[in-house]
């Protein structure tokens, strides 16, 4: 690990100041300091970000929630207003690693980490995510890999909160220089899909500060993911679901899957068409196949396929169950 100064910031503003261009932010540490000690990331300053003002905080006011970007993932999954008003939430963020890494990870630092592809964590591989020419994955070990091979990088998003609030169509709330912008999280990481070394949109020295959300009434969400191990493990496919429902029929219909491409992967064809409908399983069957329409499965990871459908249909179900 390389030498770093270490400061701690008082306002958003000069945090962004702070960690500027050769600067990474300190909250939990969970995925940075495992970065930087395998010399993935070498920051000439951390700063500590753990205690701006505004970002401990989960404030709901009606239907709105604000959910500050230092929140664990921990209160987040055991919050009592989200796990009625937004419960797919909740159970992503329960999903997430162990108890004791959901006691210190936070919900900014599960949005902005970074690719878990054993290509591009080993120091000695110079992957395209790493400035290389190739994407060893196109042709060796695919396994944990996308689906959704129409981008440079094959390296999946493994955000769990990412596919749960895309389906509840959230808004991320970036501190960039002085002054703050409005993301969806669609715009959260499109350029994860244009840019192979990308990880997400974010610019160095851009900070996630919060998330808002609203939950109209009678809205519901859900969340499911397969994982080889039962705890402590990233998703080999995650869905997410949101819909208002009405005696099982489905309106503002939103539907994601996760750790299949570099974004969290929505069709607007497969949300058009249960919108107004009565939830059958005929009609999440179909769901499922406009969603995984454009799937490029490798020798490796085709397995994920069967896993998607079923996950798609089960996630719909609970919005009615």
């Amino acid at each position: 690990m390389n030498a770093f100064a270490y400061v701690t910031a008082q306002t958003p503003e000069s945090a962004a100041e702070l960690a500027h261009d050769d600067g990474c932010f300190l909250a939990g540490g969970m995925d940075l300091l495992g970065e930087m000690k395998e010399s993935l990331l070498k920051p000439k300053t951390l700063v500590n970000v753990k205690h701006l003002p505004g970002t401990t905080e989960v404030q709901i006011d009606g239907a709105k929630c604000l959910i500050g970007a230092n929140v664990t993932l921990a209160a987040l999954a055991a919050h009592p207003d989200l796990r009625r008003l937004v419960p797919g939430l909740a159970e992503a963020a329960a999903e997430v690693g162990s108890p004791q890494i959901r006691n210190l990870a936070t919900v900014g630092g599960n949005l902005a980490q970074h690719s878990r592809c054993w290509y591009y964590r080993h120091r000695d591989v110079q992957c395209r995510k790493k400035g290389g020419t190739a994407c060893f994955a196109r042709q060796g070990e695919s396994k944990f890999h996308s689906l959704f091979t129409g981008c440079m990088c094959l390296s999946p998003l493994v955000s769990n909160l990412a596919i749960a609030l895309a389906a509840l169509d959230a808004r991320v709330i970036v501190q960039r220089g002085r002054k703050t912008e409005t993301l969806t999280l669609a715009q959260l990481y499109a350029t994860a899909w244009t840019t192979p070394a990308a990880h997400n949109s974010l610019k160095p020295g851009d900070l996630i500060l919060r998330i808002e959300l609203a939950a109209a009434p009678g809205a519901r969400s859900a969340y499911l993911q397969l994982s080889e191990k039962s705890d402590f493990d990233w998703a080999l496919v995650s869905c997410a679901a949101a819909a208002k429902v009405d005696d099982a029929t489905l309106t503002g219909v939103r539907i994601v899957l996760g750790a299949v491409a570099p974004i969290p992967w929505q069709v607007d064809e497969a949300n058009a068409f249960l919108e107004g409908k009565r939830l059958t399983d005929e009609t999440a069957r179909r769901a499922a196949e406009l969603l995984l329409r454009e799937a490029r499965p490798s020798g490796d990871n085709a397995y994920k396929l069967p896993i998607a459908r079923a996950l798609v249909r089960r996630t719909l179900m609970k919005l009615v169950a």
